[in-house]
């Protein structure tokens, strides 16, 4: 059995292989950004709301981009991420585009070793939670940044499409896996990237499902007071190779809704 460290620097090694990839890629348009597109979706920009003179710290911020999107609207933003070369990227677009961020290059766990500042909204997106091995922990680095009544916003993919196959001749739904947690990690083999199907990254990835009720309990144990919690029949990505992308900009299974691929929640400190 690995320990802890050994998946989390595996982790580090295949985001920092994606950077690159990533950065030239269709799925995140760096060109249109540069051009003055945001990369928030619409879910996130009305349950976020007005973000205007507001501190936000932004958890997994990849190489900024969301961040920075936070930032034009009038956000002053701060970016945490594990990748050095996610964070590198991140500080050369803040530059190159004049837009001012701060970007931390830390392990989420010891972000509170390194920063003493407290923020009025902590956010996080879309493929995040996978890649944290404790949500308690996760939890109250979140409680632990926020400002007495600020809050926290999370938009991420609904934990129940994991129980489903998604290799790329799957026809249609069906469950291959379980929708609790373990302790250990489900290894992946990344062979190309969801954002370029065409370029080779052949690195393990290491992954750990988490359950609503882990996420839901874990906020509420650090202190947090749920506001709400939506779910959604829809993805922010081709999850599934069978997936629609309809005129919303999501993705939707043909047949209808049926399950939920997503889902937002949000939740104040007293």
């Amino acid at each position: 059995m690995k320990g802890i460290d050994f998946y989390l620097e595996s982790n580090r090694d295949l985001w920092d292989r994606l950077v690159p990839i990533h950065a030239r890629s269709r799925f995140y348009d760096v060109d249109g950004f540069r051009h003055g597109d945001s990369t928030l979706m619409q879910l996130e920009r009305e349950e976020v709301g007005d973000v205007r003179d507001k501190t936000l710290l932004h958890l997994q911020c990849h190489f900024g981009l969301d961040t920075l999107s936070w930032g034009r609207q009038g956000a002053r933003v701060t970016g945490a991420d594990f990748s050095p070369a996610a964070i590198d990227l991140a500080r050369a677009l803040s530059a190159e585009l004049a837009v001012p961020a701060r970007f931390l290059c830390t392990n989420l766990f010891d972000l509170p070793a390194m920063l003493a500042d407290r923020f009025d909204i902590i956010f996080t997106s879309y493929g995040v939670l996978c890649w944290l091995p404790d949500l308690d922990k996760w939890a109250d680095v979140v409680a632990h940044f926020l400002n007495p009544g600020g809050f926290f916003y999370i938009a991420e993919g609904h934990p129940l499409v994991s129980v489903f196959a998604n290799e790329s001749d799957t026809k249609g739904l069906q469950v291959t896996g379980s929708y609790f947690h373990s302790p250990e990690p489900t290894r992946w083999k990344t062979d190309v990237s969801y954002a370029d199907p065409l370029t080779p990254v052949n690195l393990p990835s290491f992954e750990w499902t988490h359950s609503l009720a882990d996420i839901l309990n874990a906020l509420i144990r650090a202190g947090l007071c749920v506001d709400f919690f939506h779910e959604f029949p829809f993805s922010f990505y081709q999850h599934f190779p069978f997936l629609v992308k309809g005129g919303d900009g999501y993705w939707h299974l043909p047949q209808g809704d049926l399950i939920p691929m997503t889902f937002s929640l949000k939740a104040t400190k007293p």
